[in-house]
């Protein structure tokens, strides 16, 4: 399941001039405003253990500040799987000095927006406002983040309508192969359930529990706190101090850094429903973001699967066997090694040749060399589309964060067109090979299993 998103709209006049505002920002820097080499922030660690980054962007008035808290559903305990997004979903509903409607009010009258957002690894709040609300954006992050209220008639309402959105991805055949997958790679580990838990693990969830897990996981010790836009240092630098210099730091957190253990064999998983296609899903264990091979890994999958149709598995699957509409693969590289999958749907009747083809693709792309042409193209479009990822200051902001917290180092804006630039097609196949295995992988099939007489 993907992470949770909460956000606090603002009023419809107001939103919309910040809408555009925004718009404006990102094309402005699609545009070069703000070259990769120019994102050069400032860095501080305050008393209380906040890492801080500043980044001023003075030609358009909008402040993007941004945390991220160092604790996502990775550190769920095992039988309460989807504690930290039930955390995370009650930071807006309400502090010890404002309701939820007073929240909500106060951002709506300023045009802002309030989001919440938690994943494996991590949890992230912002605030996005104009420059002249910049004092109030940080009031509201500061108020959420320190002083939740984290009642019992918001905490029972919250987990009844996760639950119910739980009841309705229940019907999604691409939801129950990836949750099924999940828990084929990720065996033992938190990884395997999806960052909203399940009806399972969410019914055990009590409100101690959430207390419990924002008393021990958010802390200054675990927040990186980015702001973003037309402020200067010395005005970012006072309103932390103001907002956030009375947070009491604490003992840091011991973490669960036990990586996933591979899939040792063909694992197969048929799941029976009612439906003309099959939806498959098929990969292993992958890399770790922080992993050298990183950049090699993906280039040598964007030719693989994750380049359109401009990919092998598209130019083979769909456009020369007409098997499916899309196909495409995936490395999620987190803290710890995420994984590596392909996803499809095909006819019910085809599901053995869209396996077998795929099988096939992973073989090629392993034993033979990849063409000039197809590395050229790659690599063109990588960093092509490299500026795109932060055309805003709120997606500037999100990765600044990501950047401070797997170690890139901010010269990472300037050197990615580099180290993309040196994958020779030596480099593909040799990743192609250690990370990419035709005979050792989990498979998903969710659809007719009787029709689809699946032999794998």
């Amino acid at each position: 399941m993907m992470p949770t998103t909460k956000q606090r709209p603002g009023a419809p006049r107001r939103q919309m001039a910040l809408t555009l505002v925004v718009g404006l920002c990102a094309l402005l820097l699609a545009n070069g405003s703000s070259g990769a080499a120019e994102i050069t922030p400032t860095k501080f660690i305050t008393t209380n253990g906040i890492t801080v980054l500043v980044l001023e962007q003075h030609f358009l008035p909008i402040v993007e500040i941004h945390a991220l808290i160092k604790a996502g559903s990775a550190q769920d305990p095992p039988d309460k799987a989807g504690l930290a997004n039930l955390v995370a979903s009650l930071l807006d509903e309400g502090t010890t000095t404002r309701t939820s409607r007073q929240q909500a009010e106060q951002i709506d009258f300023v045009g802002g927006a309030l989001e919440t957002k938690a994943s494996e690894d991590y949890t992230t709040v912002s605030a996005r406002v104009l420059k002249k609300d910049l004092d109030l954006g940080f009031t509201l992050l500061a108020d959420m983040l320190q002083r939740p209220a984290l009642h019992k008639p918001e905490f029972e309402r919250i987990r009844t309508q996760i639950l119910g959105e739980m009841a309705s991805d229940n019907d999604d055949p691409g939801h129950i192969a990836m949750k099924a997958f999940n828990q084929l790679v990720f065996h033992g580990h938190p990884y395997r359930w999806p960052v909203n838990g399940t009806e399972e693990t969410l019914d055990k969830i009590t409100l101690a529990d959430v207390q419990a897990f924002y008393g021990k996981e958010y802390s200054p010790s675990q927040v990186i706190l980015t702001i973003v836009g037309d402020m200067t240092l010395e005005q970012a630098t006072a309103l932390v101090q103001t907002h956030f210099g009375a947070w009491k730091k604490v003992a840091s957190t011991a973490r669960n850094m036990k990586k996933p253990s591979q899939v040792e064999r063909r694992t197969v998983q048929l799941i029976e429903k009612d439906l003309t296609q099959s939806t498959i899903v098929l990969g292993h264990e992958g890399i770790p973001r922080m992993h050298p091979d990183y950049y090699s890994v993906t280039v040598m999958n964007y030719i693989l699967g994750a380049g359109g149709f401009s990919s092998r598995l598209m130019d083979s699957i769909r456009d020369k066997q007409g098997l499916v509409y899309g196909i495409m693969s995936h490395f999620d590289a987190r803290l710890m090694p995420g994984s590596f999958w392909v996803n499809l749907q095909t006819k019910t009747e085809t599901t053995n040749q869209a396996i077998t083809s795929v099988l096939s693709e992973i073989k090629s792309i392993r034993d033979t060399p990849v063409s000039d042409q197809e590395l050229a193209e790659a690599k063109s479009f990588l960093v092509g589309s490299f500026p795109l990822r932060f055309d805003s200051t709120g997606k500037l902001a999100h990765v600044l964060a990501q950047v401070e917290l797997y170690g890139l180092g901010f010269e990472y804006f300037s050197d990615y067109p580099k180290w993309i630039d040196r994958v020779t097609k030596e480099d593909v196949q040799r990743v192609a090979k250690q990370y990419l295995d035709p005979k050792r992988y989990a498979l998903v099939v969710v659809g007719d299993l009787a029709k689809a007489k699946v032999k794998f």
